[in-house]
């Protein structure tokens, strides 16, 4: 294993899931500040799940160079369109005004598109035009499973690489979905876990400990840091 398979993230550990909303937000919006002043330009990655949508809300009203910044998705469900069940929907209401006056940053996964395969393709052209190639990504920000799966990857078996950079997924909990890569999210400079709720205590133990049975622990563990709240670390 590498040095870096073997470094500890980075821990903040909150009182609840408000405060871990707070921290969150503050952190991603220091990291995508930091990208902007480097490189003239930012790339945040994001995930779905209930977790994350408070910090979005909040990182929505920051401050920062939004214009300078592209957003891109960690992984979507080919759901209807207009479904719940779409990570977009979500997120598109949790970054509010931001999403409904800069529509150009936000990026969501084509998965309206009738085959899967080409859905997938062009969203690699898509990384490959925003954040290089291969993309490179400033921020990837990750939730956790109670079963420790992270993003879309719940077995590396279970996936069919399209590209090197975004993978489809067969049907999990309903739906197929699509998926950045493992590669991809290992490649970004800064990764932020949320991990939020009692029901994560377990998942989130042996993601510390490097637990490899689980797919979090594939998660490059350098320049990784995760936020949770006291429920989810335990006394």
């Amino acid at each position: 294993m590498t040095s870096e398979s073997h470094a500890t993230p980075a821990l903040d550990v909150l009182p609840d899931a408000a405060a871990v909303a707070a921290h969150s937000a503050a952190l991603l919006a220091a990291d995508l500040e930091a990208a902007v002043a480097a490189r003239g330009h930012a790339t945040l990655a994001v995930s779905g799940g209930r977790t994350p949508f408070a910090t979005f809300a909040l990182l929505a009203a920051a401050p920062i160079p939004w214009r300078s910044i592209d957003v891109l998705q960690v992984d979507e469900r080919f759901a209807p369109r207009g479904s719940d069940d779409r990570n977009s929907a979500r997120l598109a209401r949790a970054f509010g005004s931001l999403a409904t006056n800069e529509p150009d940053i936000f990026h969501w996964m084509p998965v309206d598109e009738e085959d899967p395969r080409a859905a997938a393709q062009r969203y690699a052209a898509t990384l490959e035009a925003i954040a290089g190639e291969p993309p490179v990504i400033d921020v990837v920000q990750l939730g956790l499973g109670a079963d420790g799966h992270t993003a879309s990857l719940f077995s590396e078996a279970a996936l069919a690489a399209v590209t090197a950079t975004v993978a489809l997924v067969p049907v999990v909990h309903g739906w197929p979905r699509m998926t950045l890569s493992l590669a991809t999210l290992n490649a970004a400079r800064n990764i932020v876990w949320l991990v939020t709720g009692r029901d994560k205590r377990a998942a989130l133990a042996r993601l510390l400990a490097g637990d490899t049975s689980i797919v979090g622990s594939a998660v490059r563990r350098s320049r990784a840091r995760i936020v949770a709240d006291r429920a989810a670390v335990g006394p």
